[in-house]
This record gives C-alpha cells, structure tokens and sequence, in this order.
C-alpha cells in the first residue's frame, strides 16, 4: 500500500484535495480531525494543555477553545512551541496507528505541518504539496474563513515558504485557479502513481 501525503500551508486547498480524494475512494487521514480527537475532554493531551496554559483554553462546554488557543499562540512564538510540544507527539501516534489500520492500494495524510522526519516515522513513498500564492492565501482566508487580513497573515507568517515546502515534496499542485483545474492536477498525480480513481 502507497502512503502519500498532502501538505500545504493554510489557505492551500489540502481539504478540498483531502475531500475529492474521499469522493474517489481513497482513505485520508487528517491530521487536522486528529488533533481534534486527541485533545477530546479527558484526554492526556487536553489536560497538559490545560496545565500549560490553565483553564482559559476550555470553552464553557470542557472543549478545547480553539478559537482562543490560535489567538494566543499565532501572536506569541514560545507559546505555539509549547503548544506544538504537547500535541504533536500524541498527533504523531494517532496518524501512525490509522495509516496501519488503512485497506487499499493507497492511504494519504493530510499534514499541513509536514516536517522531513515525517517521511520516516511514516514510512511516506511520496509528498505532494498543495500550493497557492501567499495574497491567495490571504484572500481565501479573509474571503471565505472570516479571517481579519491580520490574523491571516499572522498564520501565513508562522508557516515555512512555498520554496521551502516545494523542496520538501515530490510533486506540487498548484491550486492558483478553479477547482477544476486542480482536481485535473490531482488526476494526473494519481496516474502517474499508478493508483485506480474509485
């Protein structure tokens, strides 16, 4: 079975790619939905991240408050290191013990943060990278998240270039145009890797 992973940075497409590869059959595992489920109350995670940062980080329900953890450490570097210290370890395992579990001739993983240690503690055969312009970046994130032009270049700036990820993967989609477009690029990536759309 092929372990392919999509990255990209925020503002990308990875879950419109992630999305349209699930329509085609494949299984992905999202690192974002990942997250989520790690830091579920009464998980080990929640709880650091509870004495890490105290009790303002739970929303009136006992939920992670996510909105009020990004404002936090998109502003504050040593801040999203720690956040990054308790999480990814306890990410890191989940994703590896669902790309285990994955059938099929082919299991992709969506991980914006992908880092070159991933492709061993993995074992990725390829990367693919997901990518659009820094002002298109913005402008989604404005457009369609809601996002002050602010927060979404506070994101951005936290993130590494597209130079930098470009040379961290096997291949790019460029998703500067319509969806169309893309899901064309997706298709050619998916032959060239020999792998049967559903």
């Amino acid at each position: 079975m092929k372990r392919i992973v999509i990255a990209g940075g925020i503002g990308a497409g990875k879950s419109v790619v992630g999305d349209r590869l699930r329509h085609l059959g494949f299984t992905v595992v999202d690192a974002d939905d990942v997250a989520h489920d790690v830091t579920r109350p009464g998980s080990p995670t929640l709880s650091a991240l509870v004495d890490a940062f105290g009790s303002a980080v739970l929303g009136e329900d006992g939920t992670l408050d996510r909105a009020f953890v990004a404002e936090v450490v998109f502003h504050d570097p040593s801040a999203l290191r720690r956040l990054n210290t308790i999480t990814h370890p306890a990410i890191g395992v989940e994703i590896a013990q669902r790309l285990a579990a994955a059938n099929g001739e082919a299991v992709f993983a969506a991980i914006p943060l992908y880092r070159p240690e991933h492709r061993t503690a993995f074992s990725v055969d390829a990367v693919w990278s997901v990518q659009v312009s820094p002002e298109t970046a913005v402008r989604r994130l404005i457009d369609g998240r809601g996002f002050s032009e602010a927060d979404a270049r506070a994101r951005l700036s936290t993130q590494i270039s597209n130079d930098e990820r470009a040379a961290l993967a096997d291949r790019v989609l460029w998703n500067e145009g319509t969806i169309d477009e893309l899901f064309a690029e997706l298709d050619v990536a998916l032959d060239d890797a020999g792998l049967v759309r559903g």
